[in-house]
């Protein structure tokens, strides 16, 4: 949610929760993917595929507003080595979707996760992303239960992510998954994007 806006200096503000979930004890079996989709590991040679799927997953939506990298591909190419070269990365939470075409052969890359673990040894999520033309079938769901295994058998206990207020779906989603609100933050951004 847009909140404020200083004309001083070109910034909104975005109001965002920060939602945490604790894993121990929780069933982390994650469901059955549709038909035609796969889950690949973290790779260093899928940087490119995480990037073109962090962009066409967020381009269009208020966290582009909020994330002005999520604009253009160079911008996601830049979160991405960013990421992948964090001291805390988690290849083991680190995922991408893939949809097989009807043919086997060929197959478009369609969602996107990783993960990190914090300088307080909590992991975060970074950028769960569906592409549009993927959403609503439950690959979302899988991408997350994945990244939560491998937080997990990194020896992790509690994970947080941040979402834009705005972006109902999402927080349903990460409701009935088990997560909770814990605190509203405010990130001022200058609008990068125009929709």
């Amino acid at each position: 949610m847009r909140v404020g806006h200083d004309k001083s200096m070109g910034l909104n503000y975005f109001k965002r929760f920060r939602m945490e979930m604790e894993l121990a004890g929780r069933d982390l079996a994650w469901p059955r993917l549709p038909p035609g989709y796969g889950l690949l590991p973290w790779d260093p040679s899928l940087l490119d595929a995480h990037a073109e799927v962090k962009f066409s997953s967020f381009r269009d939506e208020i966290d582009a507003n909020v994330f002005p990298c999520f604009c253009e591909l160079s911008g996601c190419r830049r979160l991405m080595n960013e990421i992948s070269r964090k001291p805390g990365f988690l290849p083991d939470a680190t995922w991408l979707a893939v949809h097989h075409g009807t043919d086997g052969a060929q197959h478009e890359y369609c969602g996107t996760i990783q993960g990190l673990r914090d300088g307080t040894g909590m992991g975060s999520i970074q950028n769960l992303g569906i592409a549009p033309l993927y959403r609503g079938n439950g690959v979302g769901t899988c991408l997350l239960f994945r990244s939560l295994a491998g937080f997990r058998q990194a020896g992790l206990d509690r994970v947080f992510l941040e979402v834009t207020a705005e972006n109902d779906g999402a927080i349903r989603l990460y409701q009935r998954l088990g997560f909770q609100v814990v605190k509203t933050v405010f990130k001022a951004a200058e609008l990068a994007c125009h929709h």
